[in-house]
């Protein structure tokens, strides 16, 4: 099993049952899992007064275990236990017999008195409604203190599938097992668990022939295998060719995208625009050709795109930045002329926005091609695109994106800080790199160019989609603050020679 995988919460449990029905008590899973969060404490912090915070489940038998373990290397520890010693069962009782009942205080704010630590294991991941009042502000007290908090497998609060904030607090320091959740790498569950560590509890090692996750964390390990290769005696139309039709008023979208699809190693990168366009193309692109199509309405201009199109040597097409020029339904026999030409074809902008009134026949185009499609909405266009999608938990993007590859038969990369790639299949990757500088405008003309670029060299339609949304958040790190979308495809050679001098 790829340690990318994203186990939701009934994965995870089938793996440590799977873990125990070959002979690993409960009890013992339950110990590395205490003892993996106390090394990790005893490594990052000084000894200092620590509070144990435990619910009445497994969780709290882990903060038990912590709390043993903190004890033993000489902490002060103090058991702070939500509800009664005697909601203890199972393996969480095997460990309660460890420790003195008299000794615990109740959860409540007071039971922070002189901490220095807090360990929340009050909840796990497979909690599924809002914290209660007394858990609530104990943790709210923690976070008005400024006392760093360790959260057991998620911080209490946070919904293990869907990383959605019922009550939960930010944590320093989150440590899992075996495999992240969902909840560590959507928002906002993955900002309230400050770093997160995944610790090994010795689970079966043959667990994949039996768990079957669809869902990844987004990192060049489920991707980078398939990069497209550069041999040495290939030339400019074996490395593919890269069409992105450009509008004839909003003329920077276009130019972003072709700039991006040309670093992405497309060997060439052809824009197409209306002929009353070309002149204002032609003088800001250098490397990137221009092509003028004739006409002046859509119905001339999707003729025009067809001709183009009939050099067998373009291998993937981009339209919809820039592409309306106000006019979005314009955009649409451009998008019919792009989809029956059996190329990879991305979707992006106004070619979405030119079906918010009709997606079922964008559905049924999309079915009907040849060739792969990716889809890019941000969450605006999600919504128009896909209104049936409401009827799904607005919080669970999982879901929701998968829900949106199936219906329309097309990759759709639902962006945002947690971007979701989803494709038909039901595999879905969440991406986690992307800073807080590409909300600037023109970002996404780049990332709908990556696409193009890579799905014009070949690269499987899922895997282009990841690989360009991964690199799309590297680019950003690389340039740090100050970012604007016209300085995102020159940091890219830099970050593809990182990734290139990785060891194997």
């Amino acid at each position: 099993m790829k340690r990318t995988a994203l186990l939701t919460v009934a994965e995870m449990a089938q793996a440590e049952n799977l873990t125990m029905q070959a002979g690993t008590p409960g009890q013992v899973l339950m110990e590395r899992a205490g003892r993996a969060v106390a090394e990790a404490i005893l490594a990052r912090w000084i000894t200092r007064p620590v509070a144990v915070l435990c619910g009445p489940g497994n969780n709290g038998g882990d903060g038990l275990v912590i709390a043993r373990c903190l004890s033993e290397a000489g902490w002060p520890v103090r058991v702070a236990l939500l509800g009664e010693w005697s909601a203890f069962k199972g393996d969480a009782l095997t460990q309660a017999l460890h420790w003195d009942p008299a000794s615990c205080v109740p959860v409540h704010p007071d039971a922070l008195e002189g901490a220095g630590l807090v360990v929340d294991a009050l909840f796990g991941s497979g909690l599924s409604r809002p914290l209660g009042e007394v858990a609530a502000r104990t943790l709210q007290a923690v976070a008005q203190s400024g006392v760093p908090m360790v959260a057991v497998d998620v911080p209490s609060g946070v919904f293990g599938d869907t990383g959605v904030d019922a009550g939960a607090v930010k944590t320093s320091l989150t440590v899992t097992f075996f495999r992240k959740k969902p909840a560590h790498v959507l928002m906002p569950g993955r900002a309230l668990c400050g770093e997160v560590l995944v610790a090994d509890i010795g689970l079966r090692a043959d667990v994949g022939e039996f768990v079957k996750p669809a869902a990844f964390e987004n990192t060049p390990e489920y991707w980078w295998a398939d990069w497209p290769v550069q041999a040495g005696d290939h030339h400019k139309y074996q490395r593919g060719h890269a069409l992105v039709y450009g509008g004839g008023v909003m003329t920077g979208a276009s130019r972003l995208s072709a700039r991006a699809a040309a670093r992405a190693g497309a060997g060439l990168t052809t824009v197409a625009v209306p002929e009353s366009a070309w002149a204002v193309y032609a003088a800001a692109l250098n490397s990137i050709m221009v092509q003028p199509m004739k006409g002046t309405d859509s119905v001339e201009l999707a003729a025009s795109l067809r001709e183009v199109l009939g050099d067998a040597r373009i291998s993937a097409v981009l339209l919809g930045p820039g592409a309306a020029g106000g006019l979005v339904r314009g955009v649409r026999p451009l998008v019919e002329v792009a989809l029956a030409s059996g190329r990879p074809v991305v979707l992006d902008a106004d070619a979405l926005s030119a079906f918010e009134h009709d997606p079922e026949a964008l559905f049924t185009l999309i079915k009907a091609a040849h060739g792969p499609v990716v889809l890019t909405p941000h969450e605006g266009e999600f919504a128009r695109l896909f209104p049936q999608a409401k009827t799904l938990p607005a919080h669970d993007k999982l879901s929701r994106a998968r829900w949106a590859a199936h219906r329309s038969g097309a990759v759709v990369v639902l962006k945002g800080p947690d971007t979701v790639i989803a494709g038909p299949d039901g595999v879905a990757l969440v991406n986690t790199n992307a800073p807080a500088t590409l909300a600037t405008a023109g970002a996404g003309d780049v990332l709908a160019g990556l696409i193009t670029g890579l799905l014009a060299q070949g690269m499987a339609v899922c895997r282009a989609a990841a690989a360009a949304v991964w690199l799309h958040g590297e680019m950003a790190q690389a340039f740090g603050a100050g970012l604007i979308a016209d300085d995102l495809p020159d940091q890219l050679p830099a970050v593809l020679q990182k990734l290139w001098q990785r060891p194997d």
